[in-house]
């Protein structure tokens, strides 16, 4: 269960993997050129695809999906991925892929980032959505794992070595992780609705209330009146009340409950993330309410993470569900122009290219 992605795991699953730990920053120079000439030569209005996988974890199976423009193998080069990890109370395709009935407006994360030129994947932890239930909580260890199983997958189905990661509110904490224990595989970190410390923080004040009951139960009550206070507890009116209805219509097919190893860790076990072993560029993303966790709080950490390419981006008029809120255009421009970021050149790379061009 504890045991890392090793390069023999990686070359049993996918044999482009066996680059990962070769290829470093040359990944994040490769994926930021491949993302702008996929956006620039390939037809993003054509029809989304969309596949289910499996990975396995021991006993456990967990569920990827993805979507991506095209069908993959009518192309000879791969577009940048983008892996998106879900939160503490709802599942992968309720949060990342959602359809809101009667509204125009576009809530689904994942074509969304597929019009742009991604190729986007997500997966429901161990013991959310259509994943098996484990014998634990499903904390942020477990969640670690999970990514580990699910890089195989996502490794051996694009032929990539890298891959983009995303987190929001529990799933950063994953990611976040995860990032520190696989860094080769990470091009790019984006932390939304992240939690360090948890100093200052409103919500888990009143989380850690409860912090006994997470102790002895795997999981907690999950109804609609708890996925609508997502979207208000914060700040009311940062997002229209039927994006929470229609989340809790797909949602609660899985059932009532969720697991209470993330609300245990972020309540008992912070900080889980050292911004000191992030050796990749990582964007830090809250909305302007959000009560998981203070602005110097993530400042803080912001400070302390080691690379010179870092974004820490504030969303006017959001709270804590920036990507589902009412100014989430706001979110998917800065997003997509970090993903997208130009490779770096430095002048004596220049200086070399100039000398060496006849």
């Amino acid at each position: 269960m504890t045991e890392k992605l090793s390069r023999r795991a990686l070359l049993t699953g996918a044999a482009p993997c066996a680059l990962a730990g070769l290829v470093g920053a040359k990944a994040a120079h490769r994926a930021a050129e491949q993302s702008v000439a996929h956006t620039a030569h390939t037809d993003l209005n054509g029809e989304i695809w969309s596949k289910e996988y499996w990975a396995r974890k021991g006993e456990v199976s967990l569920y990827l999906f993805r979507k991506r423009v095209g069908d993959p193998a009518s192309e000879r080069e791969g577009r940048p991925i983008l892996f998106l990890c879900h939160g503490s109370s709802v599942s992968s395709r309720p949060t990342f892929d959602l359809t809101v009935p009667g509204h125009d407006d576009d809530y689904s994360f994942m074509d969304k980032f597929a019009r742009y030129g991604f190729d986007v994947w997500t997966m429901d932890f161990e013991g959310y959505g259509h994943s098996s239930r484990g014998s634990g909580n499903s904390d942020v260890a477990t969640g670690a794992e999970d990514l580990k199983a699910a890089a195989q997958v996502v490794l051996r189905e694009t032929g990539a070595s890298s891959f983009h990661l995303y987190g929001e509110s529990g799933g950063a904490l994953r990611a976040g992780v995860f990032a520190m224990q696989e860094p080769q595989l990470i091009n790019r970190l984006v932390l939304v609705a992240f939690v360090w410390t948890g100093e200052g923080s409103s919500t888990l004040e009143k989380r850690a209330q409860q912090a006994d009951y997470y102790r002895t139960h795997d999981r907690r009550p999950r109804d609609r009146a708890m996925i609508r206070s997502i979207f208000t507890r914060d700040k009311p009116g940062t997002s229209d009340p039927a994006v929470a209805d229609a989340m809790a219509d797909a949602e609660l097919k899985f059932g009532d409950t969720a697991p209470t190893g993330t609300y245990l860790d972020m309540t008992t076990k912070l900080p889980l993330v050292d911004p000191t072993k992030l050796k990749m560029p990582v964007m830090i993303a809250r909305g302007q309410y959000d009560g998981i966790a203070t602005e110097d709080d993530l400042l803080n950490f912001f400070k302390r993470l080691p690379v010179p390419d870092r974004e820490f981006v504030i969303l006017p008029g959001a709270a804590h569900s920036i990507a589902l809120g009412t100014n989430r255009r706001q979110f998917w421009h800065v997003l997509r122009s970090y993903l997208e970021m130009p490779p770096r050149l430095d002048i004596a790379a220049n200086r070399t290219r100039a000398a060496r061009t006849p």
